[in-house]
C-alpha cells in the first residue's frame, strides 16, 4: 500500500479495496469520471506486485477475439498459432467496457468468471495470479453498453477514486512536474508471493456469528422496501473471503465485524437492483447499504476470535 500510495495520492481506502480484491481472488469495476487515477491505480498495482500488465481500449468494433485471442495460419510452418489476446496477462486493465458489446464484454466476463478461454475448440488456462481491472465512465452514456446485473454480480466489487481535495491535488502537480511517478518505483513482491499470501487468506478464521452477520446482511437487501432484487449468494461468499482478505491485511488472523463492515459497501452496493419508485426518488444503491449496515445487529464478544 505504501508503495502504490507514491503513485495514488490520498486514496488509502481505493487501494486498501484493491489488494482485498487481488488476495480474495477477485474482480474489480472501477466507475468514476475521467482523470481522477483509475488507469494509474491498476498500472501501480501490477508493477508493485511484479505481475504482468496489459491494457485493453473498449470500442464498438472491438471483437471477442480481440480479448481472448485467435488462431492465426503461418504460411511458413502452414499451421495454425494461436495468437493470445490481452486477458492472457495476470493484471488486465480493461478500459471503458461498457463500450464495447455485449458479445465482446461476454468473452471478457467468461474469462473473469472460469479463468480460462476456449479459442478453436481448444481450452488455455489463464495465468495465476489473474484479476481484471474493469473502468466504466458514469457520466457518458451515448455509444454505450452497460452491463446487466447478472454481469455486473460477477465482479468482486465496485469501487470509486473521487476527486482528491485541494492539498492532495497539489501534491499530485509536484510529483508530476517533471517527471511520473509509477517511472520511479519498482516490484517489491513477486507473483508467487501474491499467491502465497491467497492461501493464507483462506486459512484466515471467521466465527459462526459472523458468517451469520453476513448472511443477515445479504437477506436485508432481499427485503428492502427500496430494493427491487436484493444481492445473491456470490454476494454473501464474497463478503466472506474479502473480510479475510482484510482481516490478514490489518495483521490478524480471524474476522472481526469491522473487517465486513469495511467492504460491505464495495462488495454488495452494485449488486442491489433498486425499484423504479427508489430511482424516482433519487434513492442509491450505496445508501441502501449503509441503512442495512445500521439497522442489523452486529454480533458481540469481541469479533469472534479464533478458538484457543
Amino acid at each position: 500500500m505504501d508503495n502504490i500510495s507514491t503513485v495514488i495520492v490520498g486514496k488509502r481506502p481505493a487501494i486498501e479495496l484493491a489488494l482485498v480484491s487481488l488476495f480474495s481472488r477477485g474482480h474489480v469495476l472501477i466507475e468514476d469520471v475521467p482523470g481522477v487515477g483509475k488507469t494509474m491505480l491498476a498500472r501501480s498495482l501490477a508493477v508493485t506486485t511484479g505481475c504482468d500488465f496489459r491494457r485493453l481500449q473498449f470500442t464498438p468494433d472491438l471483437l471477442p477475439s480481440d480479448v481472448t485471442g485467435a488462431s492465426i495460419f503461418n504460411q511458413k510452418s502452414e499451421n495454425f498459432e494461436f495468437r493470445p489476446g490481452p486477458v492472457m496477462a495476470q493484471i488486465v486493465l480493461a478500459d471503458e467496457v461498457n463500450r464495447a458489446t455485449p458479445k465482446t464484454q461476454s468473452a471478457l466476463l467468461e474469462a473473469m468468471g472460469e479463468r480460462q478461454v476456449t479459442v478453436d475448440g481448444v481450452t488455455r488456462a489463464l495465468p495465476e495470479p489473474f484479476m481484471v481491472m474493469a473502468t466504466q465512465n458514469p457520466i457518458e452514456y451515448e455509444g454505450t453498453f452497460p452491463l446487466p446485473e447478472a454481469q455486473l454480480d460477477r465482479f468482486f466489487m465496485r469501487i470509486a477514486l473521487g476527486y482528491p481535495t485541494s492539498e492532495e491535488e497539489v501534491a499530485i502537480l509536484d510529483r508530476r512536474e517533471t517527471s511520473d511517478p509509477i517511472d520511479a518505483i519498482a516490484a517489491i513482491c513477486t507473483p508467487v508471493e501474491i499467491l502465497e499470501l491467497q492461501h493464507r487468506v483462506d486459512d484466515i478464521y471467521i466465527n459462526e456469528l459472523v458468517k451469520q452477520y453476513i448472511v443477515a446482511l445479504s437477506n436485508a437487501t432481499r427485503t428492502h422496501r427500496d430494493a427491487a432484487l436484493g444481492v445473491s449468494p456470490r454476494a454473501s461468499l464474497n463478503l466472506m473471503k474479502g473480510a479475510k482478505a482484510m482481516a490478514m491485511l490489518r495483521g490478524r488472523d480471524y474476522v472481526t465485524p469491522d473487517d465486513v463492515k469495511a467492504i460491505a459497501g464495495s462488495v454488495m452496493a452494485h449488486r442491489v437492483l433498486l425499484s423504479p419508485s427508489a430511482r424516482m426518488r433519487g434513492i442509491t444503491q450505496v445508501s441502501i447499504v449503509e441503512e442495512i449496515l445500521g439497522d442489523v445487529p452486529v454480533p458481540g464478544g469481541g469479533g469472534g476470535r479464533r478458538p484457543s
